[in-house]
């Protein structure tokens, strides 16, 4: 009996553990992101997801990124990568303004996919505050897109292609506050 028992709790055990498992290795992409500081920290993270363009739903198994930046400073220091991209293209990292074409957008740096898909991205640069005032999200934050170099035309500010399957979108809004200006 004592052994029945025994045998029968390990089951239910082994069998718990594997359901455990099972659910921590599907993480959804609609998981809580935690967008942002971390406590106390001026450090921020960003995540970029592929978001279905009729629905705006982050597509499940798409390509991705995150970056990390200094919430405040002179000039806005960052660092990005992107997975699941496609190789050989050029992308631009922009704080994209609404409305729509973006009048008035930065182009924060350009990276291109290696390989495997990656791209990485880092640059320190003159921003001015994000969002800026101008921006139909201000104050709320300010919205980072990943797009292709050849959608955007850094000069004129300003989006001039609209291929949104290619891109990858920010989760939420960010804030950077420019110290001096």
């Amino acid at each position: 009996m004592k052994r029945k028992l025994t045998v029968c709790v390990l089951m239910c055990v082994v069998m718990a553990l594997a359901a455990g498992s099972v659910a921590l290795g599907q993480k959804s992409a609609k998981a809580k992101i935690p967008n942002g500081p971390a406590g106390r920290s001026h450090v921020g993270h960003l995540y970029f997801f592929e978001k279905d363009p009729e629905t705006w739903e982050v597509v499940d198994g798409g390509a991705r990124g995150k970056m990390k930046y200094n919430l405040t400073g002179y000039e806005f220091d960052f660092v990005f990568n992107g997975h699941g991209l496609e190789p050989d293209l050029d992308y631009t990292l922009i704080y994209y303004p609404d409305p729509w074409p973006g009048d008035g957008l930065i182009c924060l740096g350009e990276g291109t996919g290696d390989y495997d898909g990656n791209v990485h991205i880092k640059n320190v640069i003159n921003t001015g505050p994000m969002p800026s005032m101008a921006d139909e999200n201000y104050p709320g934050g300010a919205k980072i897109w990943l797009v292709l170099s050849n959608d955007i035309d850094c000069t004129a500010q300003s989006m001039i292609g609209w291929n949104p399957i290619e891109y990858l979108f920010e989760y939420d809004l960010m804030m950077f506050e420019d110290i001096d200006g």
